[in-house]
């Protein structure tokens, strides 16, 4: 009887063991650290906005090369729950391979499959279903972090 308690409580206190079936419990910056070891990418675009421009590098994923594919961009980014701007992309992007959500941070550039819409993100988030993390602002995001739309210039950097 001790054995099965114990084994219990081992459970528990394991991720793989408890209620969430997502592989991406992790907390916040162990996910987007992993995002961002595992799977850089040499990829990288440049964002214009206003008068500050900004690199990012992207992940290597089926998602990232066809966003690459539609740049160069030109899209007015709205601000969506005070943590992220967001728009329609001109059309959505392979979500084969993707993981089934993320946890984002700041200066992660993501699709979110469900809405069709590019994020980048100016503050950490919670786990979102459907939102796939295509790479990383190099530097800092608080460029995004305003009150207001703002029109942005993306394209590949060669």
């Amino acid at each position: 009887m001790q054995f099965f308690a114990l084994a219990i409580a081992i459970c528990l206190s394991q991720p793989a063991c408890g209620a969430s079936s997502s592989g991406f419990r992790n907390g916040p910056a162990t996910l987007a650290n992993q995002v961002s070891k595992e799977h850089a990418g040499n990829t990288k675009i440049r964002t214009k906005l206003e008068d500050k421009g900004l690199t990012a590098t992207l992940i290597d994923s089926k998602t990232t090369r066809d966003f690459v594919s539609q740049l160069p961009l030109t899209l007015t980014l709205e601000d969506y729950a005070s943590t992220e701007k967001i728009s329609d992309l001109p059309k959505r992007l392979s979500t084969e391979g993707a993981p089934s959500g993320s946890y984002p941070s700041v200066g992660d550039i993501a699709f979110y499959a469900p809405w069709g819409n590019l994020a980048i993100f100016y503050r950490n988030a919670e786990y979102a279903n459907g939102l796939i993390i295509l790479g990383k602002i190099d530097g800092d995001a608080a460029a995004f972090n305003v009150p207001r739309s703002m029109k942005v210039t993306i394209e590949s950097v060669k």
